[in-house]
């Protein structure tokens, strides 16, 4: 892919993405990448601190948030708190700026930077860190567009997964933070992976400017997270019996 894969987008794009451990920022200026970084986590993910100052940069990079057409923002799924960082910086900035927002899917981002990483890579396989000993994934073209629904599952069944589509199509390539979190359990399968330290594991802000540029559907509506599964919170007040599952209400009163 490259540089060149962005000509046809000719919008300058503030992006970002919050929904793995990582924040994830950059900017487009109409084919170019003017600005990235990416601000790993200090012992726990630093979104509340670096992710406003950081996309303030971006937009400056650009000449100012005067001169933005667009801020796409990652929507999961991936990290609960993550992705209400993301979503609402995203939209209080929309409201802010006057600037159309679009919500990227992690996943499809996530497996664009792996397809720019790998020369030749088909179907790809982006794997995130859902906590809980499962990870979120889905089927992925190269160039981030998906071609099955995004799941959630443990080891075992990801593992079966990747054999029923290896069976029928061909292995993807499987990367990401779930990948580095069950690389053993895909190891022993002898599905293969790259090693823990490769860049193919992280999301580059370059496919989150990419695919926001790209992206028909555009406006607050799209920043709706993309979760999967319930909270943990929702989880525990559950188990408690402090809420019902149905309306999301406590059970109290």
């Amino acid at each position: 892919m490259g540089e060149a894969s962005l000509s046809g987008f000719a919008l300058r794009v503030v992006g970002f993405d919050t929904a793995t451990d990582d924040t994830v920022v950059a900017a487009a200026d109409a084919g170019r990448i003017v600005f990235e970084r990416v601000f790993p986590p200090d012992g726990r993910p630093v979104h509340s601190q670096a992710l406003l100052g950081a996309a303030g940069e971006a937009a400056e990079s650009l000449g100012g948030w005067d001169r933005v057409e667009r801020i796409a923002a990652g929507i999961g799924p991936g990290t609960f708190t993550g992705i209400r960082i993301g979503v609402a910086t995203a939209a209080g900035l929309a409201a802010s700026t006057g600037i159309t927002p679009v919500g990227v899917p992690t996943l499809s981002a996530l497996a664009r930077s792996i397809g720019a990483a790998i020369a030749g890579a088909g179907m790809v396989m982006p794997l995130i860190d859902a906590r809980r000993g499962e990870v979120f994934g889905g089927l992925h073209d190269g160039e981030g567009n998906p071609l099955e629904d995004p799941f959630v599952c443990g080891p075992v069944e990801l593992v079966e997964r990747l054999q029923e589509i290896a069976s029928r199509r061909s292995l993807p390539i499987s990367a990401g933070p779930g990948a580095i979190r069950f690389r053993s359990e895909l190891l022993r399968a002898g599905l293969e992976t790259e090693p823990d330290g490769s860049p193919v594991h992280r999301l580059a802000g370059r496919s989150l400017c990419e695919l926001g540029a790209s992206l028909e559907a555009t406006g607050p509506e799209t920043l709706k997270p993309l979760y999967l599964r319930i909270p943990d919170a929702q989880l525990w007040l559950e188990r408690d019996g402090k809420t019902d599952h149905r309306t999301g209400t406590s059970g109290r009163g």
